[in-house]
């Protein structure tokens, strides 16, 4: 007598066995979750949400409100209570009429259930109706306070906000049917390697949970990112000084030096050949220089505001111009470094320093005094957790950052990314600019508070002034020429906050830039891709809202009518300058040995 296997049983034996191996796989992985876990390095508790003061502000405002005025509360409860009583009637409805089919659904679009089975199938169709009806309901609760300060309510508003992101129904296995149909169709092996990213992501920050957007294995600096050729021509504690190569047979005589922000690494403007800024400059013929700044770590607990200011950017002009024997240079500040390039530009006035030509800022803040979308995470409570946090490291680790800023955009850089990797078990994408996005830097304790509590929520600069270095430095005395390029819908530097500060420099020769798109797209915006367009006025003595009335859009990038007036303030043309010609020193290549230092390394 024999036995013999049928094709059926040899299928079934076969996915036993994977499913055996993937159980293992769980059993193991749990083990290493366990270990990351119990050796997570932890922070202030300040970090992760507002004090209880401000939802005891909220409490008693809605309780005030329902005293005083106890029919709007109720008109908005039983709004509340018919749309969920009627969705329940409608699906009970389409159920027995005996067909597995959904009730009208008239909730719109919304990318998140993109899915047709969030449609079609009566569950899950369900569920996403009921989660939008019940944010629907505490968004207007939120909005119908009344009795709060703004400040409050915006704050409220906020974090109201990412609680409805975070109760959607595709942040959880059994009620996102992408993530239940892939695990089917993968015999569990999605969760698997859902669950190796998750404890990856965790290893690599120390058990601090940063969702990781792109495929780290994919670049590598100097080889497919951050590629144009030049040569480190100076290294002190703060930065290294990073001269490019020509491209042009003649360059302009005035170089120019670009000062990136140290929050993230300078490599943003030189992703690939194709959108970068720096292999364009270089191409129309300019002798380009770039800062890329240390990444420090505990030992910088107390450089501040003065010393990247006297070590960085004193320090990179006076070496650009010894490198080229010229006595003037244009300047670029991107963001942060715009912000202290003017303080940089006040303080030479003071000195009676002419070194720096002109300059130009991308997406820089000099006036505060509209917070914007930060405003959440600028007051006390949230300050006082960053002091005890710097005070505790002696650094601002770049994790806190990171997640401050994902969180601005929660569904697009926090849960969408997470349901992908961790529960779809997909590898991020091999994407560029993502990866420079996870590839932030710290900053030094004492500087970060420097920022936060005279910059940002003191907002000196614009408002009487701000002390350093022994001078009173202030908008007014910044009377180089200008050249301001901020971005419509940047939600970090926000363009009527950029354009009001220029407002409040004292320069005579003034130009001003609105670009479409964000604090990234709309500065590296090549012309070749024929994308965003931009925004001019000469007028600056209108205020924000008249200017963009009345000024002229232009199709295409502003790169072309940035090199315009750049070309036009840097002199004459002379044969080009190659990094390390006449004995000059060359301390290695582009892009260099800080911009490589990880945050957590």
């Amino acid at each position: 007598m024999t036995t013999e296997t049928t094709g059926d049983d040899a299928t079934k034996n076969a996915a036993m066995t994977r499913m055996s191996e993937n159980l293992h796989k769980v059993e193991e992985l749990t083990e290493r979750l366990s270990k990351v876990m119990s050796n997570r390095q932890t922070h202030q508790q300040a970090l992760d949400g507002p004090n209880q003061e401000l939802f005891a502000k909220a409490a008693q405002s809605y309780f005030t409100e329902a005293i005083n005025n106890p029919a709007k509360l109720m008109e908005h409860q039983m709004g509340y209570w018919t749309q969920t009583v009627t969705h329940f009637m409608e699906a009970q409805q389409a159920l027995a009429k005996g067909q597995f089919a959904a009730p009208q659904d008239r909730t719109g679009k919304d990318r998140r259930f993109a899915n047709p089975l969030w449609e079609t199938h009566p569950y899950f169709n369900f569920v996403k109706q009921q989660y939008l009806i019940n944010a629907q309901a505490l968004s207007q609760a939120v909005d119908d306070i009344t009795d709060m300060a703004p400040h409050e309510k915006k704050r409220l508003a906020y974090f109201s906000r990412q609680i409805i992101d975070l109760l959607s129904p595709t942040n959880f296995l059994a009620t996102n049917p992408d993530a239940l149909q892939r695990a089917i169709e993968t015999e569990g092996e999605s969760l698997v390697k859902g669950l190796e990213n998750l404890i990856s992501d965790l290893e690599a920050n120390n058990g601090e949970l940063i969702v990781r957007l792109a495929d780290e294995k994919a670049f590598k600096l100097g080889e497919n990112i951050a590629t144009t050729p030049g040569k480190v021509v100076f290294r002190n504690r703060m930065f290294e000084l990073i001269q490019y190569a020509p491209t042009t047979k003649d360059v302009h005589k005035t170089p120019l030096l670009v000062f990136p922000p140290w929050i993230n690494k300078f490599y943003i403007l030189d992703l690939k050949a194709q959108n970068s800024l720096v292999k364009w400059i270089v191409d129309q013929g300019y002798t380009l220089f770039m800062v890329s700044w240390v990444n420090p770590d505990q030992t910088y607990r107390d450089v501040g505001m003065d010393d990247y200011v006297k070590d960085g950017y004193l320090e990179a002009i006076r070496e650009v111009k010894a490198i080229t024997k010229e006595d003037k240079i244009n300047a670029v500040g991107y963001c942060i470094a715009g912000t202290t390039l003017s303080l940089t530009l006040s303080l030479l006035k003071q000195r009676g320093d002419a070194s720096v030509n002109s300059a130009t800022f991308f997406t820089a803040l000099t006036d505060f005094s509209d917070q914007g979308e930060f405003q959440p995470f600028l007051t006390d409570d949230f300050i006082d957790g960053i002091e005890a946090e710097t005070e505790d490291k002696g650094i601002l680790p770049s994790i806190i950052m990171a997640r401050t800023f994902s969180f601005l955009r929660s569904n697009d850089l926090v849960y969408g990314p997470a349901v992908k990797s961790y529960m779809m078990g997909e590898t991020p994408p091999a994407f560029d600019l993502l990866y420079w996005n996870g590839d932030g830097a710290n900053l030094p304790a004492k500087m970060a508070m420097q920022y936060l509590r005279g910059l940002c929520q003191g907002n000196k600069l614009a408002d009487g002034g701000y002390d350093m270095l022994g001078h009173h430095l202030v908008l007014d005395e910044v009377d180089v020429p200008i050249c301001a390029i901020a971005c419509e819908t940047d939600h970090i530097a926000p363009w009527k906050d950029s354009y009001r500060g220029i407002q409040m420099m004292g320069s005579k020769d003034k130009t001003f830039i609105m670009t479409q798109s964000g604090h990234i797209a709309g500065i590296v915006n090549p012309p070749s891709k024929g994308k965003y367009g931009h925004y001019t006025n000469d007028d600056l003595t209108l205020d924000h809202e008249a200017w963009l009335e009345g000024a002229q859009f232009t199709e295409g990038s502003w790169w072309p009518r940035w090199n315009k007036w750049l070309e036009k303030r840097s002199g004459e043309m002379i044969p080009a300058r190659h990094p390390g010609e006449n004995g000059a020193t060359v301390l290695g290549d582009a892009p260099g040995e800080y911009v490589s230092k990880k945050a957590n390394s």
